[in-house]
């Protein structure tokens, strides 16, 4: 028998009930009785073969109907059996293994469990204290993913990550920036895990990640100073993670719902949002690197969006545009924003 037991379609049952009616299973006989292919009937013979529903095929013997109470106890006997043996495994695991978790908190070198932050420099010891975060998770995954979109690796990664949360029941939501929304790989991935329930917003500007598991503990990462990534804070104090997650709850409700299969129509608003915010950004005197990288988009595309709100206004300069930006947010109130 195959791992996966066929279901019964609507052709099955009826082959099925005429066949109760004739006292056997014959192929020829059922094909004609429904109107149906000989080679489909075939196939429906061997689906209720596999389902204990008829007698096996034999020389000399016909294949009959069998009873379906004594076949959904030939098949569902064996998978109980397999589910209180793995029932058993598993508390077997949970026992040995949690009895070991105090030497290990303990060991030397290890995270404190009574530190309410503790710094990582070793990303490797960050990835395990997120991991022991996402086990321990029953109610919520809340982050902010700055930088726009995501590597592809990155996000195969984390797609298991997020899905298995889902599994659980584990509420999902993410932040990420406006320009993300230009990312193919981070489109796939938002469309793939929305669909198992995960909520995504887009914002134009996120100043650094941030994870928070169930407003319990926190990690936000180490200023980077090279190529490598850097390590994080694991932030277990309650009044410094709530702080931190009414921080993503007063960004997300600005957000916009990242809904892949309405992107089109959504892409013109979250432009007018980055155009604005790079005018601010050029108002505050930022260089084209900041201002990319604050709102995560490569410097290359962002100095051609900065060229053609010069060319809008009418400026030959970046100093002629500040002073026509100036001029408009006094004429708009905004001095002193």
């Amino acid at each position: 028998m195959t791992d996966e037991i066929p279901l019964l379609g609507d052709l099955a049952v009826k082959a099925y009930e005429t066949a109760l009616q004739k006292g056997r299973f014959d192929d020829e006989e059922i094909a004609t009785a429904l109107g149906a292919d000989t080679t489909a009937v075939e196939e429906i013979r061997k689906s209720l073969q596999d389902l204990h529903l008829l007698s096996p095929s034999a020389p000399g013997r016909p294949v009959v109907p069998l009873d379906p109470e004594v076949a959904e106890a030939e098949l569902v006997t064996p998978l109980e059996v397999e589910i209180g043996r793995r029932r058993r495994e598993i508390g077997r695991i949970h026992e040995e293994l949690r009895s070991l978790a105090a030497d290990y908190r303990a060991r030397p070198g290890g995270l404190p469990a009574d530190v309410p932050i503790t710094v990582l420099d070793d990303v490797e010891e960050v990835r395990r204290e997120i991991d022991r975060a996402r086990y321990g998770c029953t109610q919520e995954r809340m982050s902010l993913q700055s930088g726009g979109g995501r590597p592809p690796e990155l996000l195969e990664a984390d797609r298991e990550h997020t899905l298995e949360l889902l599994r659980r029941g584990v509420r999902v939501r993410t932040l990420y920036q406006h320009t993300a929304r230009t990312s193919l790989a981070t489109r796939t991935y938002v469309q793939e895990i929305s669909r198992r329930g995960a909520e995504v917003r887009t914002v134009d500007e996120l100043s650094e990640r941030l994870i928070i598991y169930d407003r319990r503990i926190a990690f936000i990462p180490k200023e980077r100073t090279g190529r490598q990534p850097p390590g994080a804070a694991v932030i277990t104090e309650p009044t410094v993670v709530g702080y931190l997650a009414r921080t993503f709850e007063s960004v997300w409700q600005i957000g916009r719902p990242f809904e892949v299969d309405q992107q089109t129509a959504e892409y013109p608003q979250v432009a007018e949002e980055v155009r604005h915010s790079i005018i601010r950004l050029m108002a505050l005197g930022l260089k084209d690197e900041v201002i990319a990288r604050r709102l995560g988009m490569a410097t290359r595309t962002c100095r051609r969006h900065i060229s053609a709100v010069m060319e809008e206004m009418g400026a030959v300069s970046r100093f002629q545009a500040g002073l026509i930006i100036g001029r408009e947010d006094r004429e708009n109130g905004d001095v002193g924003r």
